[in-house]
């Protein structure tokens, strides 16, 4: 009862945020400059019959709150209202973009986890000597590399220099999707290896001085044997905090690979739209983010007692 309690209070605090972000992003775009209906009518000086055509069929001329509940009901619903500058519905315009770069993160996180993980093993079970030095010079350097210079760099060496890899558009069907998207996803996941890489380095150190380490250890239990059931594990709480956060990082990051690469995701479509104030498509994309963000979180908090016994009974790291 007491699982069943936790999970539940974990979904009623998830559905009040939720509430409470779309009530954020909704209202928002009253304090945006600029006039959608002038967006909608350009190129052409609008008659007030045409003003207040657009104006009814957009719904701008209802109350704020009733603006509000149509939004939120059709978007539960699955019904994000009409893109401005495409003049389609904006699930439509997401479906087309949405796999580029779902499979992109997926793939950034992918190379987060394995190089970020092991980079911060190999450094946290060699404390001190030339690889750990080595591994956390490597990760301060990749840190200081912004997202928009790695992919020239990527694009110079592996596409102008090497023809590796195309440095331009997303492809067609999985595998060639896969492979244009592979320098994009290092491009992507440089500054956050770093993140993760530090996170585990340090959490694992932390653990290896623990006393029950110690006395597993001299209980002759095999080395590997003392790091996957004692340290790995008991270090994966604040490893997973961090990765939690991350989802919503590299959504919000791709707009930059994707700018830099030609690639036609969401995050390159969040730019173009704020920049021609089509709130419809912003809204629903700043939502999606929020919701990955929430809903990931979510998740490893209730996993998290599983994963270390202690947090269920309300201990600390000791």
């Amino acid at each position: 009862m007491s699982t069943l309690r936790r999970v539940a209070g974990k979904l009623g605090g998830l559905l009040l945020t939720l509430f409470l972000a779309s009530l954020l992003v909704f209202f928002s775009r009253f304090l945006v400059p600029g006039d959608p209906i002038r967006f909608l009518l350009r190129g052409r000086k609008p008659s007030p019959e045409a003003i207040a055509d657009v104006t009814a069929q957009y719904g701008l001329n209802l109350p704020p709150w009733e603006q509000y509940v149509r939004w939120i009901a059709g978007v539960l619903h699955g019904d994000f209202g009409r893109s401005l500058q495409f003049r389609q519905d904006v699930t439509a315009v997401l479906g087309d973009r949405l796999p580029v770069t779902l499979m992109l993160v997926v793939m950034a996180g992918t190379i987060i986890a394995v190089v970020g993980l092991v980079g911060g093993t190999i450094a946290a079970l060699n404390k001190g000597r030339a690889s750990d030095r080595g591994i956390l010079i490597s990760l301060t350097v990749l840190g200081a590399i912004p997202s928009f210079v790695g992919s020239i760099v990527l694009i110079a060496i592996f596409s102008v220099q090497l023809g590796w890899f195309p440095s331009f558009g997303s492809g067609s069907g999985f595998w060639d999707m896969a492979y244009h998207l592979v320098l994009p996803s290092i491009a992507l996941a440089i500054v956050f290896i770093v993140l993760v890489g530090k996170v585990t380095r340090s959490a694992m150190v932390e653990q290896l001085n623990r006393e029950h380490v110690e006395v597993a250890t001299s209980r002759g239990i095999t080395r590997l044997a003392v790091v996957r059931r004692h340290v790995l594990r008991n270090a994966l709480g604040p490893i997973l905090t961090v990765s939690g956060v991350l989802v919503a990082g590299l959504i919000v990051a791709s707009s930059i690979v994707e700018q830099a690469f030609g690639l036609s995701g969401i995050g390159s479509l969040l730019v173009g739209s704020v920049d021609r104030l089509d709130f419809p498509v912003v809204q629903a994309i700043v939502l999606l983010v929020v919701t990955a963000f929430v809903v990931v979180n979510a998740i490893i908090d209730i996993l998290e007692p599983w994963i270390d016994p202690r947090s269920a009974a309300g201990v600390g790291a000791r």
